[in-house]
């Protein structure tokens, strides 16, 4: 009988637990996401959505802006999925290296730009917990994590040229190289 008594209120505090964090999150993390989606919404309507479909064809025409500054903004501006949108305004041939590079940086930014990847933030959350518990500071982990994305995300688009060159070799095809201005 006393196991039941036990099970009982371990499984009601599982509960307990998880709704003590819901009302945490509704107090603190919930508000900062919802003002910073209002906050980049506004930011686009400003600049203009014609002005933001130029520069990612601007950034198409370097590797280093399609692969590093274009998915960087895009994941900032529109957070996920939307920032995999963008890759779009890319030739045929740069659109599986974009969307590598846009896919990790709705990861590795969200640690000091929550509103990216609201859906998964539990993750950073988990470490940032953690990292609290020890009396440390997540914003120095949350800077890092940022840069190190920032290179590696790179990488993960270049090689990603790589496979798909490979790819077009294996299967004697050939993507277009230029981007088809009638089809956005």
């Amino acid at each position: 009988m006393n196991f039941l008594v036990k099970f009982a209120q371990g499984f009601i505090g599982l509960f307990e637990l998880g709704a003590g964090t819901f009302v945490d999150w509704v107090g603190g993390i919930i508000p900062k996401v919802l003002l910073l989606l209002v906050f980049m919404n506004s930011l686009i309507s400003l600049i203009g959505v014609e002005k933001v479909n130029k520069f990612a064809k601007f950034c198409s025409k370097r590797k280093i802006l399609a692969y590093g500054i274009l998915p960087f903004v895009s994941a900032f501006m529109v957070g996920n999925p939307m920032a995999l949108s963008m890759g779009k305004f890319l030739p045929e041939y740069q659109k599986p290296s974009y969307y590598a590079t846009a896919a990790y940086h709705c990861h590795t930014n969200n640690g000091l730009f929550p509103h990216i990847n609201p859906g998964e933030l539990f993750v950073w959350l988990g470490i940032a917990n953690g990292v609290e518990k020890l009396g440390l500071d997540v914003t120095p982990l949350a800077i890092r994590y940022m840069l190190v994305g920032l290179v590696m995300n790179f990488f993960a688009g270049w090689i990603t040229d790589f496979t798909t060159n490979y790819v077009e070799k294996q299967q004697n095809v050939k993507l277009k190289r230029t981007i088809d201005v009638e089809a956005q």
